[in-house]
């Protein structure tokens, strides 16, 4: 059955809003990872991203038994081995996202929430972590309350989210954690990467995290201290992510893989990289990876490496002998089944 749609761009089940029959809403989103593209893309260079599948959150969002004042109070839990700081930052960013919910929805007051959170994106990896876990939370608001939320509501949500959580975002995370396909993300638009390469993505993690608004503010600073030094890096970050959307429309696998290490050669050279993600990086390209860099943020996080599906396992072993904590390996073929 199609929903009548609001002005506001929210789908309105036909039940009373207030007490619709569902005691628990659940929404769900996954992770992803830039190929190309980061810091650039906020001065309005192109960014490239694929989906992680691999990594997910789920999110469940119910009435509580018990007494509130009846103006939106929520509690937030979350499951596994997050810290009490990480908690913390956690409940008071989802408590202002839920509030703006009510707000952009429309939807009534009740009883106070009560949401659980359980994420399986490792936090401060440079997977869109913090913008998954607001998607899954928001659309577990949405099943709860009987609303369907069109894509660009849940986007204008998320990225606000993000922007209280690491500054300016350029909103790649807000759209690529719930994507299908890879994304080319650009002046604030999105659309799907046409894919002509078969091989596979395999993301290292180093075990520490990174942070992207101390990345962003590094990098600030360095461009502060020479002249037309932002212009360069936007420049050349704009040129390799445009010749690596190319060489994976085109099927040129190993010109992408030149393109994700000369990439990784720029934030490396900007004091984005640290001495166990350039070891990560070294120990793919040894193991025979077409191209690795960095991925996210930087001062810590993951590196990603292009590999063809006969060197996976070998690249996965030396990535974990150079000190990976743990390894994910993201197929193009679950992407598009027509790459060649």
């Amino acid at each position: 059955m199609t929903l009548p749609t609001s002005s506001d761009g929210v789908s309105e089940s036909r039940v009373p809003k207030r007490h619709r029959a569902r005691s628990v809403g659940i929404g769900r989103a996954h992770a992803k990872a830039i190929l190309l593209g980061e810091h650039a893309v906020v001065h309005g260079a192109p960014a490239l991203a694929i989906p992680v599948p691999q990594l997910t959150v789920t999110a469940s969002a119910g009435w509580s038994s018990r007494a509130g004042d009846g103006r939106g109070e929520v509690s937030v839990t979350m499951t596994g081995s997050a810290s009490r700081a990480l908690v913390t930052r956690a409940f008071d960013g989802l408590r202002r996202l839920t509030e703006e919910f009510f707000v952009r929805t429309g939807a009534a007051g009740g009883p106070p929430l009560e949401v659980v959170v359980d994420g399986g994106i490792p936090h401060g990896r440079g997977l869109g972590s913090s913008a998954a876990v607001s998607r899954a939370v928001v659309f577990a608001l949405a099943d709860l309350l009987g609303r369907e939320l069109t894509e660009d509501l849940a986007f204008d949500l998320v990225q606000t989210a993000e922007n209280l959580a690491h500054g300016r975002a350029s909103g790649v995370d807000a759209t690529a954690v719930g994507a299908e396909r890879p994304l080319l993300f650009r002046a604030g638009r999105a659309e799907e990467l046409p894919i002509g390469c078969d091989g596979l993505f395999i993301i290292a993690d180093s075990g520490v995290p990174g942070s992207t608004k101390e990345a962003a503010e590094l990098l600030r600073a360095g461009f502060g201290r020479r002249a037309g030094a932002a212009e360069r890096f936007v420049g050349r970050a704009s040129e390799l992510a445009e010749a690596g959307r190319r060489a994976l429309a085109d099927g040129d696998a190993e010109g992408l893989g030149s393109r994700l290490t000369d990439y990784h050669e720029l934030l490396r050279a900007a004091g984005l990289s640290t001495e166990r993600i350039d070891a990560l990086v070294e120990a793919a390209l040894k193991a025979g990876s077409l191209g690795a860099k960095i991925t996210g943020g930087g001062l810590g996080g993951c590196a990603i490496a292009q590999t063809r599906p006969e060197q996976a396992r070998e690249v996965t072993r030396q990535l974990h002998e150079a000190g990976a904590v743990q390894t994910w390996a993201v197929p193009l073929k679950g992407f598009d089944s027509h790459a060649q």
